[in-house]
């Protein structure tokens, strides 16, 4: 947490950050465009922000891409937060707030965490039911992980397993994970009071992807999760990201996530304010 402090007190770092919230993933030579900055200098600015974590790269064909990568900024809002009323953490509120901005164009949401587990067994965490539904609220996905396989959703035990037509689009085990997500719900609806003209724009949106990355790190595991493809203004995007009232998104899963695979249960059921959608 401290790197994090440190990272975010260089003002040339946080015009890099904000510069990525208003158009994640750009490479280097974008980011340099776009700031009055030297290549030298955007390099080594950008190697203290990955060494803190607040950014990550992905490689996309010969080119590395810089995106904000939200957890440090969820760990100091938590941390912080519940040992502090709102008021006062009001500055750290807004800065996580800015940090998971939703881009103009599509957004892409990336963030990278690191688990005190195997890669076997966050792949059995990631693919098996029984795994699935004890951090993601009840819910089970349940597919055989072969490409262009089906991933079935169970909402509760004992329920219909639902295709809500995601797909696989890659399964390389212990390695990489990818398949389409599914859109917006009737229940959405409910969940979060949206009209049914609001529900009709949102089930709209084009079909997004997520993408869980997953590379050995010392004794533990490094998960990257790329959710992207959403379309322009995506309410779908809002969600998962855990900016929309009602969902805690990623975040709160890959926080649950991580608990359940260093402790053996997953983080207590969230109150109605903080439930995730």
């Amino acid at each position: 947490m401290d790197e994090v402090f440190r990272a975010l007190a260089d003002a040339s770092r946080r015009r890099l950050l904000d510069s990525l919230n208003a158009r994640n993933g750009q490479s280097l030579r974008d980011l340099c465009a776009g700031l009055d900055m030297t290549r030298q200098s955007v390099s080594k600015h950008l190697a203290a922000l990955e060494a803190a974590d607040l950014v990550t790269t992905v490689r996309r064909g010969r080119e590395k891409l810089h995106f904000l990568n939200a957890a440090p900024i969820t760990a100091i809002a938590d941390r912080w937060i519940s040992r502090y009323d709102r008021q006062r953490a009001e500055a750290l509120a807004d800065l996580r707030a800015a940090l998971e901005g939703e881009p103009v164009d599509s957004p892409t949401f990336v963030y990278t965490t690191y688990i005190n587990t195997s890669p076997q067994r966050l792949w059995a965490a990631l693919t098996e039911p029984a795994f699935t539904r004890r951090y993601w609220g009840g819910v089970a996905l349940k597919s055989d992980w072969q490409v262009r396989s089906p991933v079935l959703w169970q909402d509760a035990p004992g329920a219909e397993f639902r295709d809500l037509g995601q797909r696989v689009l890659v399964a390389e085990p212990y390695r990489r994970l990818s398949y389409s997500w599914h859109g917006f719900q009737p229940e959405h609806a409910a969940h979060f009071g949206w009209s049914d003209d609001e529900l009709a724009a949102r089930l709209g949106e084009h079909r997004s992807t997520v993408t869980f990355e997953i590379a050995p790190y010392g004794d533990a595991v490094r998960l990257t999760v790329i959710h992207a493809d959403f379309s322009p203004g995506s309410e779908m995007y809002r969600a998962i990201s855990g900016q929309l009232d009602g969902s805690g998104g990623w975040p709160e899963l890959l926080a649950s996530l991580k608990t359940l695979l260093e402790t053996g249960e997953p983080l207590p059921e969230p109150t109605p304010a903080g439930q995730a959608g």
